[in-house]
Parts: structure tokens; sequence; C-alpha cells
């Protein structure tokens, strides 16, 4: 029996106005203003605007299927639950079905992609990405979710292949993470989203706890 064994990692990204963009658009740019301090108040409070898919978020099936599920449907035993992370920091371009193949994937796991480009912070148009193959394995290996270390899953793929092989399968996405303290192995994964009504993906503060074999006691 797996079991968490303590030791946290946190693989967010830390959402500020600097921090690192899809394409660098200013638009996906977060905006944080502080609307009290101690100049003129008791108290210190900030208000933020911030994109749904800008920094660590999770997608649902509305962000590329219309009249798809939304983020206030989602069931929170899929976002919290066992992981696996793989290592793929040797790929170029796409994860494709043939890159996964070698790696032993557990069903009903949360499988994340640990790719080179967890170790670049400026924004790469060439990033690692996962292929319309690589989606299509992972489904048929009946996981739960799918990760990665880039702000998109695909990268300008026609139809927008890769999302909707894994969204429309009840596949979760999960985009913007940092993985370069996770080594490949299995983890509990907890990467529960806001609660926004009828949105199509939502923030997540994403964070991995090590798991260790241990017999179980009857």
């Amino acid at each position: 029996m797996l079991l968490p064994i303590g030791k946290i990692i946190d693989i967010s990204m830390e959402i500020s106005e600097e921090m690192t963009v899809y394409k660098n658009r200013e638009e996906n740019r977060p905006k944080i203003d502080v609307t009290r301090d101690f100049n003129n108040s008791d108290a210190y409070e900030t208000t933020i605007t911030i994109g749904m898919h800008t920094g660590t978020h999770l997608d649902r099936p509305l962000h590329v299927i219309e009249g798809g599920e939304t983020m206030d449907s989602l069931n929170l035993e899929s976002a919290v639950l066992p992981c696996q992370v793989l290592d793929l920091t040797k790929v170029k371009g796409g994860i494709k079905r043939e890159d996964l193949e070698g790696k032993m994937i557990h069903r009903d796991h949360f499988i994340l992609l640990k790719t080179k480009n967890s170790f670049e912070e400026a924004f790469d148009f060439s990033f690692v990405y996962l292929a319309e193959s690589g989606a299509r394995y992972l489904m048929e290996r009946g996981v739960k979710g799918v990760g990665i270390d880039a702000l998109g899953i695909e990268r300008d793929q026609p139809k927008k292949t890769t999302h909707k092989t894994l969204l429309g399968n009840d596949i979760i996405i999960l985009e913007g993470l940092r993985l370069s303290k996770a080594e490949e192995g299995n983890y509990l994964l907890i990467a529960a989203p806001l609660k926004i009504k009828s949105a199509e993906a939502a923030p997540v503060r994403a964070m991995l706890l090590e798991m260790e074999e241990k017999e179980s006691r009857h």
C-alpha cells in the first residue's frame, strides 16, 4: 500500500505581475492592486485580476467543448489522488506515444509530464508539449488526469486535438506546473482549484506528497 511520508514539493508557479505568461501576451498578465494600506487604514488589502489560464491552472471540458462540464461540477477526488511523475526531459517537440510506451503507467492515476520546460523561466515558443498520439495513449491507459510543465498542453495544434482527446474523455488537464524538484516516481497529488461557478478553468496551488510502499496491517 502506498502511503504519504510527509515531504511536500510545491509544483506551482508564483503569481506576480512579472510572471511568465503564455506567449508573453500582456492581456494574460495578472494585475494586483493595493486597495487599502496602513497609510489610510488599519488593515492591508489587495485585489487581483487574473485570467483562468494564467499560471498553474486546471482545465475543464468547456474550455474546448461547447456545453462541456465546468469547474463547479468537478469532483475533488479527481484533483487529490495518486500520481506519477514521468521524466521526459530528453524529449524535444511533442511527447508522442513511443515516448510513453516504455513507462509503467498505472490506471486511474494522474500523470505529470516532466520536461525541459521546468528548467526554463522565460516563455519558450518551442516548448515541449503533448502530441495527439501521446494523449491518445494516455487515454487508452485509463489515466485520471494529465499535467505538464508548460503553460499549454499543446502547441498550436489544429482543432485542439490534444485538449479534446483528454477533456472529451473526462481526463483532467493541469498546465503551468513546475516539476524541476520532483523526481520520477509515485506521489500523492493535491491540485484543488478555486470553485468558480460556470468557469472553464481555474487557478490551482498544486503540490506533491512523497509516497513510499508500506506493508498494510490487518
